[in-house]
């Protein structure tokens, strides 16, 4: 946890008054004592939040694929926007089910709300996250504190359009606020971004050159806002299926610097969570052609698990299937296969799922062996009145009903199957697919995904 010490007295050389200056890099949403209760420490020290040097966490909970391992990463996890109501939109026309297209735009304002907590990482979808800092000083002179000031940066990244390949990161410095006598007039704000680390590290991006930029309080005021971007030509990837997968770390960083005549760190660097982006062109997603333009083929997101929403409310076409899977989760010992042992993985984002799309021959066992513990459970004849066998996790994940014959080290019968209605189990595939498809979710260990149930 980051102090603010309430500053006991400095020497002064040759009898005049030291001017000292204390910054810290917090939470956006941590607590700064006023500039009285500093005053009435006498010394001590005031808890105010997570200071953001050392090994402070970097890194997002739920970033997966080679980004995962960058930095350290966080204990509290990420604020997660619901795509229920998108979702719950769709089943007004049951002929027409469709997976609702995620958000691709995040605004200052729902950052700065859904930051407002413990969580410092805001992820409204995988083609829009948001992140920020706090910096405070604490200005003191030979008698203690004397003025305290604050701004906070917040930083978007988005991938505004499916068919562009540019990833965008919007900073604003915003929340201006100094009290009693401080130098804030003569401080410097610097704005960096870098692309920390790479995969392939072959690959060269293409950013922007608004970065780094550096402005005093007063300007900076006056011009908080800069738009830095990055971008990877297709082709300097990797991965099966004409995957052409790149990975990176791109990493925002805010310097203080003091003015002259204040004794203190100076610069003092912070760096807000980081973001994963990550480029591709799989053959198996959309716009992999670059409709005519090999050149913008592909697309941009970011590496973060992903959540698969299905719906058990009565007018749900899917409703068969996501309580199948509600149970699964909750009481799985009562689903079949029988097994004591049982903890179906998929509703955390400690046990992801991962896509499998390649390996057509694993889909068609996992497939098979459903079907033949329906049989075994249910009889030849559970597809009477329309049923038909569904299975968790899904039969197009590398978690499916088969895994234990590709796996040797997981637990055996680890699924679920159960007859349900045939349009039902329809239109959950229906789902699924679409889901795959508008969140780039390829094919691998190194994406995933969990399921909730609204």
């Amino acid at each position: 946890m980051a102090v603010l010490p309430a500053g006991a007295p400095a020497s002064a050389a040759d009898g005049a008054e030291q001017l000292q200056a204390r910054t810290f890099m917090l939470a956006p949403a941590a607590a700064v004592p006023s500039l009285k209760e500093l005053r009435a420490g006498g010394g001590a020290q005031l808890v105010v939040g997570v200071d953001s040097h050392g090994e402070a966490p970097t890194t997002p909970q739920e970033v997966v694929g080679p980004a995962a391992s960058y930095g350290v990463k966080a204990t509290t996890p990420a604020a997660v926007a619901s795509g229920r109501q998108a979702v719950a939109a769709s089943f007004m026309s049951p002929a027409a089910v469709s997976y609702p297209e995620p958000a691709r735009g995040v605004t200052l304002d729902e950052c700065k709300r859904n930051l407002a907590g413990a969580s410092q990482v805001f992820v409204k979808s995988r083609f829009a996250v948001c992140t920020g800092l706090k910096v405070t000083t604490v200005w003191e002179k030979q008698n203690g504190a004397v003025g305290t000031s604050s701004y906070t940066v917040y930083v978007r990244g988005t991938v505004p359009k499916e068919a562009d390949r540019t990833v965008y990161f919007d900073y604003d410095v915003t929340d201006f606020t100094a009290v009693g006598s401080t130098g804030v007039s003569g401080l410097k704000i610097g704005l960096k971004g870098d692309v920390a680390q790479d995969w392939p590290a072959a690959a060269t991006p293409v950013v922007g050159k608004t970065l780094p930029v550096t402005k005093t309080w007063l300007e900076m005021q006056s011009s908080p806002h800069y738009t830095h971007s990055v971008r990877y030509a297709p082709g300097q990837g990797t991965g099966a299926g004409a995957a052409d997968v790149i990975a990176a770390v791109y990493q925002p960083a805010v310097t203080s610097t003091l003015p002259a005549g204040w004794v203190g760190e100076s610069p003092k660097t912070g760096k807000p969570f980081m973001f994963a982006p990550r480029w591709d062109a799989a053959s198996y997603l959309r716009n992999s052609t670059g409709a005519g333009n090999p050149a913008n083929k592909g697309g941009a997101a970011f590496s973060m698990i992903a959540t698969l929403e299905y719906s058990s409310a009565p007018a749900a076409p899917e409703k068969a299937v996501a309580e199948h899977i509600k149970q699964a989760f909750a009481n799985p010992k009562a689903t079949k296969p029988l097994n004591a042992l049982k903890n179906v993985p998929g509703d955390t984002i400690q046990e992801p799922l991962h896509r499998l799309f390649l390996d057509t021959k694993r889909h068609d066992r996992n497939r098979a062996v459903a079907v033949r513990e329906c049989k075994r459970y249910w009889g030849a004849n559970y597809t009477d009145g329309g049923k038909e066998c569904d299975e968790f996790p899904f039969a197009s994940t590398y978690e499916g009903s088969a895994v234990e014959e590709y796996d040797p080290h997981v637990e055996k019968n680890n699924f679920s199957v159960l007859p349900v209605p045939g349009a039902e189990n329809g239109a959950a595939g229906t789902l699924l697919r679409g889901f795959y498809n508008n969140n780039r979710i390829i094919d691998g260990l190194e994406d995933g995904f969990i399921v909730k149930i609204s």
